[in-house]
């Protein structure tokens, strides 16, 4: 998933925008940095440099991991992996600060892109765990602080384990548990690219992936030509990708035309779907069976591997 945009923890619609609705604890910023930076978007990197005038400090023992964070995804998939398992280990040997959390968070954020494999999911939950335990989060907005939330989303959505026994762990899960009923009940109806209106609910009988994306988000681009060859491999079998952006069409065509995409793209320009689906971040893929039921989603980047055992959840093999 695009670090900064989960890591913000939420975000707003203007002008047909994605904008930040940052919110300003020490281990907040510090995460959105990290993710701003390795992300390479200056723009927005002195917003949240113009929110906060408190510069966070490395240790000699976390430069070098911080360094590694912001080089991690220029990494090869297969050295990505390993990579990411040292540096969970790295994390864990650190003193209690909130350097700490931001970094356990920071890898969390990046862990998920694709498929690293279970043992390396695990001992990033288990950084994390570490983390929380050494030094709990307050509440936020009355509800659990962002790092119970990243551990939620790593045990619900990518099967982890966590020995964690926190209220606010539970609550985080509680309300991943009530966006799936919403999302399950939640109807589609927006026009693509060429003006013809698409309805989710009418697409019974169909097996049904949405797709919520950016020409923006690194990690949205890199999984959109599996998306293109697994929609040209079961198209015919009653397969429809339903690919959403809040990007106005000046910027969505072009690309779209570029990279000569087929399945259809729509526009959300009001973000009132993306707030319906609760969309935190970006890629975010839901599967639907014939039936309508919602039988799967990812919350991150997937690779051809993992969107094809999606579509196995729906029957389609």
């Amino acid at each position: 998933m695009h670090t900064f945009y989960r890591l913000m923890h939420g975000w707003r619609i203007l002008d047909g925008r994605w904008a930040m609705r940052i919110r300003l604890s020490s281990i907040g910023v510090a995460v959105a940095w990290i993710g701003l930076m390795s992300s390479g978007l200056a723009a927005i990197s002195g917003i949240v440099a113009a929110e906060t005038k408190k510069e966070t400090v490395w240790s000699a023992q976390e430069a070098p991991i911080y360094e590694a964070l912001r080089g991690l995804r220029k990494l090869p998939d297969d050295v990505r992996a390993g990579t990411t398992k040292e540096l969970a280990l790295k994390i864990r040997q650190l003193p209690a600060t909130d350097n700490k959390m931001t970094l356990a968070l920071h890898l969390a954020s990046l862990s998920t892109e694709g498929d690293l494999g279970r043992g390396t999911l695990q001992e990033v939950a288990n950084t994390l765990t570490e983390a929380l335990r050494e030094k709990p989060q307050p509440d936020e907005d009355g509800g659990p602080g962002y790092g119970y939330r990243e551990l939620a989303r790593l045990v619900r959505y990518e099967h982890v384990q966590t020995n964690l026994d926190a209220a606010p762990l539970r609550a985080a899960l509680a309300l991943f548990e009530a966006d799936d009923r919403k999302r399950q009940d939640a109807d589609i109806t927006l026009s693509d690219l060429q003006g013809k209106q698409w309805t989710l609910h009418e697409l019974k009988g169909k097996v049904v992936l949405v797709s919520f994306w950016a020409t923006w988000c690194p990690p949205c681009r890199k999984e959109m030509p599996d998306l293109e060859a697994l929609y040209e491999r079961f198209k015919d079998q009653g397969f429809v990708v339903l690919a959403i952006s809040n990007e106005k069409e000046e910027k969505v065509r072009p690309f779209i035309e570029k990279a000569k995409y087929s399945y259809p793209v729509l526009l959300d320009l009001d973000g009132k779907v993306s707030e319906r689906y609760a969309v935190e971040g970006i890629p975010h893929s839901f599967v639907f069976n014939r039936e309508g039921k919602l039988v799967a989603q990812s919350t991150d980047m997937r690779t051809r591997g993992q969107f094809e055992g999606m579509l196995g959840e729906a029957g389609l093999r």
